[in-house]
């Protein structure tokens, strides 16, 4: 019997999250309400607390939902364990098409939700960044797996007498998130607007081989450093 309640317990909530899912994806995470989950589930009031307490707790497991079904981390450790670091170019190359691969696996709802995410820790930020501190450190978001693990690289590459960065680590670093941020939103832009023009057309594969070149570039000569 507890083993029964267990599974029913666990796909209650999993019907609330596929609702979050669903709403979430329709419109941004801000005008987001409880009873808009509550409507989509079909449930009265009084189940949907049984569950959870707050909207916040249902944004919470959901974004961690989220994370681990997108997560490639053993993709991510599979380059750095299969290139040296006398191969950074490469491990940069091979990183760059995981990322452009994962962001057309994913799916346009996933990354509205995530663009949504961006507004609301911006117009919310208090709000956001308690739900940030619910999700822990083992539910990082992929991108930022994959900045931890080429910090961790690069660092390794110098210390190694590889590589003598033209700029800092840490401003290369920013600028991958910035740039990654950047082709997310224009992929969902263009995927969600009918356009005939070919200018309003993203293609990450195109766009993140653009950064290896931008990264590598950085890594490389001095710059005018």
């Amino acid at each position: 019997m507890p083993r029964v309640n267990e599974e029913y317990y666990e796909n209650k909530r999993k019907e609330i999250l596929d609702a979050a899912y669903r709403v979430c994806a329709r419109k941004p995470i801000t005008s987001v309400t409880m009873n808009d989950v509550i409507t989509e589930t079909g449930f009265s009031h009084g189940v949907i607390y049984k569950y959870y307490k707050d909207l916040d707790e249902v944004i919470r497991d959901l974004l961690i939902r989220i994370n681990k079904s997108n997560s490639f981390v053993d993709d991510v450790n599979k380059i750095f364990n299969e290139y040296g670091t006398d191969e950074w170019e490469s491990a940069i190359r091979s990183l760059c098409d995981l990322l452009a691969d994962n962001m057309i696996k994913t799916g346009i709802d996933v990354l509205k939700i995530s663009l949504y995410s961006n507004v609301f820790a911006v117009s919310e930020p208090e709000r956001a960044k308690r739900i940030a501190e619910r999700l822990g450190d083992d539910n990082l978001s992929p991108l930022l797996y994959v900045i931890t693990s080429l910090n961790e690289f690069l660092i390794k590459t110098v210390n190694d007498g590889k590589l003598d960065p033209a700029k800092p680590i840490s401003n290369i670093l920013q600028f991958i998130i910035v740039y990654y941020g950047g082709v997310e939103n224009s992929y969902v832009f263009s995927e969600c607007y009918d356009s005939a023009d070919p200018m309003n057309k993203y293609d990450p594969k195109k766009m993140f081989s653009l950064m290896a070149d931008s990264v590598i570039l950085m890594l490389k000569g001095d710059m005018n450093k």
